[in-house]
């Protein structure tokens, strides 16, 4: 194998180890000004989109550890490289894919180690972000403290009310 193709493989291989996870997708008639796009918005969600021929993609993956199947790997293949928050990344993915679905479609990938359908990775895009996680186990912890804290301002509320209507009955025994 000639130096240049052996580096080549051994930087898909390490992209590949690098990454927490990877989807991989046909795609055709790719507008560059659409392919840019798309390149911009997965390095927004902390991704990276690749296309790598499949001969080395797959020689790249069996020195990863793992093996892909030569006959889903049909037409021009693109590989996203999913860096820092996988979920939020295979969202964008299959949201691209909806709005373009003559041009890319998603075939499988691996994820946290595991290799995935297309079906699974349709259900981990659906899976929430690491914020929105965030953003309900915060919500589950403040939701006893703000139960605890109405109920508190509820009984004092009602030993104030209770106050106002003794002196307030206390002040019609007097005028009487």
């Amino acid at each position: 194998m000639r130096q240049e193709k052996s580096l080549l493989l051994q930087e898909i291989k390490d992209k590949i180890d690098g990454s927490q996870a990877i989807v991989l997708a046909t795609y055709q008639k790719m507008s560059p000004n659409l392919a840019s796009d798309f390149r911009m918005n997965i390095s927004k969600t902390g991704g990276s989109f690749e296309i790598v021929k499949k001969r080395m993609l797959i020689k790249a993956a069996e020195k990863a550890g793992f093996t892909l199947d030569r006959s889903n790997l049909q037409g021009h293949i693109g590989v996203i490289f999913a860096d820092s928050d996988p979920v939020e990344t295979t969202k964008y993915v299959y949201q691209f894919c909806k709005e373009n679905t003559d041009n890319f479609v998603v075939i499988g990938g691996r994820f946290e180690g595991q290799l995935c359908s297309e079906t699974d990775l349709k259900l981990i895009s659906q899976l929430p972000s690491q914020d929105e996680m965030r953003a309900q186990l915060l919500g589950t912890f403040e939701a006893p403290m703000s139960q605890t804290l109405a109920t508190i301002e509820a009984l004092l509320c009602s030993v104030v009310y209770c106050l106002e209507n003794k002196t307030a009955d206390s002040k019609e025994e007097v005028n009487s």
